[in-house]
């Protein structure tokens, strides 16, 4: 008999609570209430990630994990936990999917929001426990090709941290429904 157990970890729920309500303190938004609540659709996300340094070596990772899938006022959701392999374990990635642009949302052990728009630079801080820094992005390229909770993101940008370049990056998220029993 298959059984399926379902944890709710409050501390990590009111620490979250928490941080969003001091957020948005911050910019001067007051928060009556926060409540949360979606239905998602379980997925698949494989993410490659590549990197071309100045000497052109290249460096190439792949996660597969589960991820979920939802829309919230006509913009597609994609979460998903990273892993040690990432070198972000504890941390998990949001992408917001909007028609022309993505914006990734990092929060847990590295916090980041980064906009991707293709002909722009765009910045943000990258937050982790050793410290903060500033990333930006030159996004040559943003394609989707989505449909029913399937698809494919890819994003190609040039890295600069603190003002120096770093390398050329591309990156290629696939998402696909999760299949069960064979179905």
């Amino acid at each position: 008999m298959n059984s399926i157990v379902l944890e709710v970890d409050l501390d990590k729920i009111r620490r979250n609570t928490a941080r969003i309500v001091e957020g948005c303190h911050a910019q001067g938004i007051a928060v009556l209430g926060v409540t949360k609540g979606f239905t998602a659709i379980h997925q698949i996300v494989t993410v490659i990630g590549s990197q071309r340094d100045e000497a052109g070596d290249e460096q190439r990772i792949e996660l597969i994990t589960a991820g979920r899938h939802y829309q919230r006022n006509g913009i597609d959701y994609i979460t998903y936990d990273e892993s040690k392999l990432t070198g972000l374990e504890g941390t998990t990635t949001m992408l917001k999917l909007y028609d022309d642009y993505v914006v990734l949302v990092r929060l847990g052990h590295i916090e980041q929001r980064q906009e991707f728009r293709k002909g722009e630079r765009n910045s943000c801080m990258y937050v982790t426990p050793y410290g903060t820094m500033e990333m930006s992005v030159a996004t040559s390229d943003v394609t989707m090709a989505f449909a029913k909770g399937n698809g494919r993101i890819t994003i190609a940008y040039e890295l600069e941290i603190e003002g120096r370049w770093q390398s050329s990056n591309k990156l290629a998220i696939t998402i696909r429904e999760e299949k069960t029993n064979g179905h």
